[in-house]
């Protein structure tokens, strides 16, 4: 018997957001959308309200409000802006689980918020756990709060590791595709432009995401999350580009044999495992053909090419707050190659930069998080003014 369950979705129109709505779509009478979240779009909100008939709204741009309320004039929903208010409606309204489908660091509050109120998360958000992954687990077990991952490596690991235990865990690989410059060589990529950077070869993500993917950074975050989702210290984690983005991900186990999750490169599969744990839904996705497989082939990634896989695992070794400079520097710097201010290598020497010139705090708490965000992006904003006046 399949409990109705009540769903926030933050960051609803976005490529995961959508995508949710699509699987929700798909399973009338499974789901109940209380909450949906914008940053700025509020045309497609005001489109998915219509459908979905949420109980509250929020666009975080309150410069965005006043288009939202006339978009949504004669539809009964509760309206709010602001970022706080993305966890002011999650702390004011009953649900069974949160979507956290949000970019880069505005995930994290809305995450503390719904783990304190011990609400199961679906997190496609990873910066939160790289940000303060610390927090976050201290906080999950506390409340004793399921965190289900919705990342498609981190969900094939996930799902390999049911009914196993993590003690017989030798070591996990997260497959990466190697993105749009896998063959390209370190010096081409000096004149790289935003345009060719966001023509991902296998993956329909937002620019943010894509950016990050090709410049690896993503696969270091992932590092980061897994750390922090199955205990594993940084030598037990590993990275190997697949382009055909069919093995999801692989465990290793300590009597050598290995289990991987494999599929189409097809995110609404791990966002329906998420929604759904622990039972599956019956979807009716495009099947992966092995007809249509003419080989699966592994590499290792280029250190020296991919700076910033690097600079993710030395901050990750570090711990405290390192991986949160290297989020909010990376976010930074993306901003600044997608407005065309740097070149994409810019953008991991501003990141490493930012890591040597921000205190470490090997302890930190959620306010020194706080301060450490707002000042590695002040930096690394000083960073990016130094060289688009030099």
């Amino acid at each position: 018997m399949w409990d109705k369950k009540s769903i926030a979705i933050l960051g609803a129109t976005g490529s995961i957001g959508t995508q949710t709505l699509e699987v929700i779509q798909s399973f009338p009478g499974h789901y109940d959308v209380k909450v949906l979240t914008t940053h700025r779009n509020v045309d497609l909100l005001a489109r998915q309200v219509q459908r979905f008939d949420p109980q509250k709204v929020v666009v975080a741009d309150a410069s965005r409000e006043d288009r939202l309320k006339s978009l949504l004039a004669n539809h009964p929903v509760e309206i709010y802006s602001g970022e706080q208010a993305l966890s002011q409606v999650i702390d004011s309204t009953p649900l069974d689980l949160v979507m956290v489908a949000l970019v880069g660091y505005s995930g994290l509050m809305p995450t503390i918020t719904a783990l304190r109120q011990g609400l199961p998360i679906a997190l496609a958000n990873k910066e939160t756990l790289v940000v303060a992954g610390d927090l976050i687990k201290d906080l999950a077990a506390q409340h004793q709060v399921e965190i289900l991952p919705v990342d498609s490596e981190h969900s094939a690991i996930y799902q390999c590791l049911t009914g196993e235990s993590l003690q017989s865990v030798e070591k996990i690989y997260l497959t990466a595709s190697g993105g749009p410059f896998r063959n390209t060589s370190k010096e081409e990529l000096r004149n790289v432009t935003p345009a060719q950077a966001l023509n991902h070869p296998n993956w329909n993500m937002g620019n943010k995401i894509t950016i990050d993917s090709a410049t690896m950074m993503n696969k270091g975050f992932e590092a980061i999350e897994a750390h922090w989702l199955f205990d594993l210290e940084p030598d037990r984690i590993d990275v190997v580009i697949h382009p055909q983005s069919v093995i999801h991900s692989i465990v290793q186990f300590t009597d050598g044999s290995m289990k991987a999750q494999m599929g189409l490169p097809d995110m609404r599969v791990p966002i329906a495992y998420a929604l759904a744990a622990p039972h599956r839904l019956k979807t009716h996705f495009e099947r992966l053909s092995f007809d249509q497989i003419t080989q699966l082939t592994f590499e290792k990634p280029d250190p020296e090419k991919f700076v910033n896989l690097s600079l993710a695992y030395r901050a990750m070794e570090q711990q405290g707050n390192m991986p949160c400079v290297l989020n909010a520097a990376n976010e930074i710097a993306v901003q600044a190659f997608l407005e065309e201010k740097i070149g994409f290598l810019q953008m991991p020497e501003i990141v490493e930069q930012a890591m040597k010139h921000i205190h470490h705090i090997t302890q930190p708490g959620l306010d020194d998080y706080i301060q450490t965000d707002q000042e590695t992006r002040a930096y690394a904003r000083s960073l990016i003014t130094k060289k688009t006046s030099a």
